[in-house]
């Protein structure tokens, strides 16, 4: 729960910063909330435009944030395994060789990031490495590879930033009619904030639909790329795994495994649904 609480708390600070901003922005271009076309075209630059920037830095972040450290030439053998198995699924899902790091963390994960499917990174944390056979390993990677064939980092990247739209845009129009006939401008701005808070959980909601939906697809990449059975092993293996995730914010939708207590903030289905599905494929 933690991980959905910092993933709702990172969106709500976004939006009520850049919200702060376009509150202070809108009067000094002469657009009010009646104004609609220029206010949702400027929602739309300041929505779409926050998304592209979180979507650009997620690498940089990715690795500050779970201390991850690219393998630039690999030291032993298990480096260089997780490299040549990247680089040989990458090239069997048509995209470029993303970076390959480690993180230090005893539970059993791995994330996908980037700006693109030739600029990207997978990463496996050290808990998955001693945690899990060589074949679940595998798919674990291939499930990894799957999210960044399958665009699944700017697809939602372009579903949060329509959202984040639609938050600032109507946040703006709700407060106007609810405070017609007032001048005090305090009570426009706070009403705002407040409306882009509510909406802004809503939004999330939307978000981690759309994240279960992709997670199935990664889910049968990583069965076309490692194996079917080894795919299964793999999710079994994380069905048994005592250890909650860890990873935080835009990365708990690109991560293997995400235990989460709220159903309608999971940005993955459960664990025994994903088995049954490839068991059924």
């Amino acid at each position: 729960m933690k991980r959905v609480l910092l993933f709702v708390a990172t969106n709500f600070a976004i939006l009520l910063i850049l919200g702060i901003f376009l509150s202070i922005v809108l009067p000094l271009l002469g657009i009010q909330g009646q104004s609609t076309t220029g206010l949702l075209l400027i929602s739309a630059v300041f929505g779409m435009g926050g998304s592209f920037i979180s979507l650009a830095l997620s690498k940089t972040i990715a690795k500050y944030s779970t201390g991850a450290q690219v393998i630039e030439q690999p030291r032993n053998r298990e480096e260089a395994w997780l490299v040549e198995t990247v680089k040989r699924q990458s090239e069997q899902a048509g995209i470029g060789m993303p970076e390959v790091a480690i993180y230090d963390s005893p539970e059993i994960n791995a994330f996908a990031t980037g700006m693109s499917r030739n600029n990207s990174l997978v990463a496996v944390s050290s808990g998955l490495l001693q945690g899990m056979t060589a074949d679940e390993a595998e798919a674990v990677l291939g499930h990894e590879v799957s999210h960044i064939a399958n665009g699944d980092m700017v697809t939602l990247t372009l579903i949060q930033g329509v959202l984040n739209t639609f938050v600032f845009f109507f946040a703006r129009v709700v407060a106007s009619v609810i405070n017609r006939g007032s001048n005090n401008a305090a009570v426009y701005f706070l009403t705002v904030l407040a409306l882009q808070v509510v909406f802004g959980l809503f939004a999330s909601m939307i978000v981690m639909w759309f994240s279960r939906q992709r997670e199935f697809r990664a889910d049968e990449g990583g069965a076309n790329l490692a194996g079917k059975q080894k795919m299964i092993a793999a999710l079994q293996r994380l069905q048994n795994s005592k250890l909650e995730s860890r990873l935080d914010g835009q990365l708990t939708a690109f991560g293997i495994n995400s235990k989460q207590a709220s159903a309608l903030f999971m940005s993955h289905p459960p664990l025994e649904q994903r088995i049954a599905t490839l068991q059924a494929a």
